[in-house]
């Protein structure tokens, strides 16, 4: 191929079609995040989340209006840029052999689709601090009592083997917060009297971004590292479906998903699926819950 600009960016269009073709590759798959993640468009370096302390719940309107104040003004989530980048070696274009890149940049296209799932349950694996000044999963969560003295209250059921979760997806709020600055997008460096391509003799072709995670609603998602079966299948439903806001008010929470590592795929569905239980009984927690199976998951 004669290197002229004409042809230098019919090249970069070929493996950009590449790039959106193995982005567009994953399919639902590569939206697992967006299940429970709130997605975010960043506007600036770090954003600063005032979520509130409690989920908004609506009173009886006696007197003037009761304000809720945002809390957590200080919880914030600082961008962080990513690329992945390839030379194409100007002989290959000359010879010819730059074909031989186009799965490379199809898989540069998937790696960029998942790479928000990747950093979602990197949050999980991580347990930052949330917005309470907490990790994101833990023992002492500060909520006020009926009496409005602060009590400690558990996401964490406790275990040392693989973890698993229970969530409630199905409000706005999700427990892993996703925000984007700028989106995944194809580049490219052709310009043959670049400094970079004349030392080099390389034309580069890549991709990048600025986004990152951090923790959302710790009230939305019970952990557990505990074998996953029945018992303690109800036990962790049970500590997210009862838990309160302050001064012991319902947050009417629902166990809508369980999201496992692919190891304990099996597990799940014989929990959620299942008619009857290994004894033979009926299988009370048959479609209780919208199993996730994430490949991401780290194994114990």
């Amino acid at each position: 191929m004669n290197l002229t600009s004409a042809n230098l960016q019919a090249l970069f269009k070929a493996y950009n079609t590449n790039f959106q073709q193995g982005f567009s590759s994953m399919g639902e798959q590569g939206a697992l995040y967006e299940q429970f993640c709130t997605i975010v468009p960043s506007t600036t370096a770090v954003e600063v989340y005032p979520f509130l302390k409690g989920l908004p719940r609506m009173r009886e309107w006696l007197g003037d209006r009761v304000i809720h104040s945002l809390e957590g003004a200080g919880f914030s989530i600082k961008n962080r840029k990513w690329e992945l980048t390839e030379g194409v070696s100007r002989d290959a274009i000359e010879d010819d052999t730059f074909g031989l890149y186009a799965p490379v940049f199809e898989e540069f296209g998937r790696s960029s689709r998942e790479h928000p799932n990747e950093l979602a349950v990197e949050v999980l694996a991580a347990n930052p601090e949330c917005y309470d000044g907490q990790p994101l999963f833990d023992t002492d969560h500060p909520v006020l009592n009926a009496l409005g003295v602060e009590t400690s209250v558990s996401n964490d059921m406790g275990g040392d083997g693989d973890a698993w979760y229970v969530m409630d997806l199905s409000r706005v709020i999700k427990p892993v917060v996703f925000q984007r600055r700028r989106d995944y997008s194809f580049r490219a460096l052709t310009d043959l009297n670049d400094t970079a391509v004349f030392m080099t003799d390389q034309f580069l072709f890549g991709t990048d971004a600025r986004v990152n995670a951090g923790a959302g609603l710790w009230q939305l998602v019970v952990r557990s590292r505990q074998p996953l079966n029945a018992e303690n299948y109800e036990a962790a439903r049970k500590a997210l479906q009862d838990m309160t806001g302050d001064y012991g008010r319902p947050l009417a929470l629902r166990h809508t998903h369980t999201m496992v590592p692919s190891n304990l795929e099996g597990a799940a569905l014989r929990i959620l699926n299942n008619a009857q239980a290994a004894n033979g009984a009926d299988n009370e927690w048959a479609g209780t819950s919208q199993l996730i199976k994430n490949p991401w998951l780290r194994k114990a």
